[in-house]
């Protein structure tokens, strides 16, 4: 019984799929906002005052930072 619950389950998600619906979750800052705090960042503005400014927590920051460099 648990397998056939398991393969609606992936027919479900391949559907979703298809319609483009499961695309996972947002992203917290746009290209145009990640120069921009880059930009503060490197004009000596603190990172939690940047994460402010942006309406996101010092560890998305940091994250996004650190990922592209």
């Amino acid at each position: 019984e648990r397998a056939i619950i398991r393969e609606r389950q992936a027919e479900g998600i391949a559907r979703a799929k298809a319609r483009g619906v499961y695309k996972g979750r947002a992203k917290a800052l746009t290209d145009e906002q990640l120069a921009q705090a880059r930009e503060w960042v490197g004009a000596g503005v603190p990172k939690a005052e940047v994460a402010r400014r942006l309406g996101i927590g010092r560890t998305t920051l940091h994250s996004y930072l650190n990922q592209q460099k």
